[in-house]
């Protein structure tokens, strides 16, 4: 069975989906929606879609898509995702759905009463390298678990984007919300939901997070940590620090370069893996459960805690002291 699927906007996220669309079995990008009818015509046209729409409504309305993938900003997330799910298509939103729990549980309720399946669109934890990084966390190589660390950041600004979306917060931008949601999603992949939060920001472009550092605690006196920015040289790495030993990652969330590597006393390790577009693999999982081949590996629980960890965060943050999400 094919999957054919509707892009809601012309996002620059996009190419990164339609590489991963071409790399996957069994889905087919059919229609792209913008809000001018030139510019949808255009990007058809550039990527060899067959339809575009001059509307985000008019695609909606499109009864040759089944499913539609929402890479609006921010902001917009929950609300064009409840609209899809209304007119009766699946829905990948782009990361994060949210960062309001109350209206994470309200998208999943609504895809609940169309019965269609909605996922929050984190790619890097369908790629092999993530599922082998939890079977090693699993069997206890780095002996018992004391810390997570991760990192994401890169320079918007020495990019020359100003007036990017994610600099805006009236479209909830900020660091935490583009690239720290990834290091959470990762510590939460690995120890599961934290018990409290703490928080610090530095705040730039139209007063968002450039910059931002956190911890998690977990059960068990596990910690987490980590840092991620919009003003800073690129870095991306994921570590999974034990009494025994740790499990590095020099590449976890775009996963070009996959590879654990095991760092002991008595010496290292690598752990080769199968090399994948995570875009891909994302698609793949969304396509069985829309199918029903298989439960989507990721749903309303792990969204909800997402979002739950993200807003305490940012409540931790203002407040100085430790929250509970």
């Amino acid at each position: 069975m094919t999957l054919k699927v509707g892009l809601l906007s012309t996002a620059n996220i996009n190419l990164k989906l339609l590489g991963g669309a071409e790399a996957a079995e069994g889905i087919e990008v059919v229609a792209v929606a913008s809000r001018s009818a030139d510019r949808a015509s255009s990007y058809a046209d550039e990527h060899g879609i067959r339809r575009a729409h001059g509307s985000y409504e008019a695609l909606l309305g499109d009864p040759d898509v089944e499913a539609v993938y929402v890479p609006l900003p921010n902001s917009l997330h929950v609300e064009w995702s409840i609209r899809a799910l209304e007119a009766g298509k699946h829905v990948l939103c782009e990361k994060p759905l949210t960062r309001h729990p109350r209206d994470a549980e309200a998208a999943f309720d609504a895809a609940d009463r169309a019965g269609r399946v909605l996922a929050e669109a984190f790619m890097w934890r369908h790629h092999p390298q993530a599922r082998r990084l939890q079977e090693l966390a699993g069997e206890g190589v780095v002996g018992r678990p004391r810390l997570v660390r991760a990192a994401f950041s890169f320079d918007i600004f020495g990019a020359g984007r100003p007036d990017d979306v994610r600099l805006q917060a009236g479209l909830e931008g900020g660091g935490l919300m583009d690239v720290g949601c990834y290091c959470v999603s990762a510590l939460r992949l690995l120890a599961g939901e934290p018990a409290s939060v703490s928080g610090r920001r530095i705040d730039g472009g139209d007063g968002v997070d450039v910059r931002f550092t956190g911890t998690l605690a977990f059960a068990d006196g596990l910690l987490g940590s980590f840092d991620c920015g919009l003003d800073m040289v690129a870095r991306s790495e994921l570590e999974l620090v034990g009494d025994a030993g740790s499990l590095f990652v020099s590449d976890p969330w775009h996963s070009r370069s996959a590879g654990i590597e095991l760092r002991r006393p008595d010496g290292d390790e690598t752990f080769a893996v199968d090399a994948a577009d995570p875009y891909a693999c994302e698609l793949e999982d969304f396509a069985a459960a829309v199918h029903g081949e298989r439960p989507h590996p990721f749903g309303r629980a792990d969204a909800v805690g997402q979002a739950r960890t993200i807003a305490a965060l940012y409540r931790a943050a203002e407040s100085g002291a430790d929250e509970t999400p």
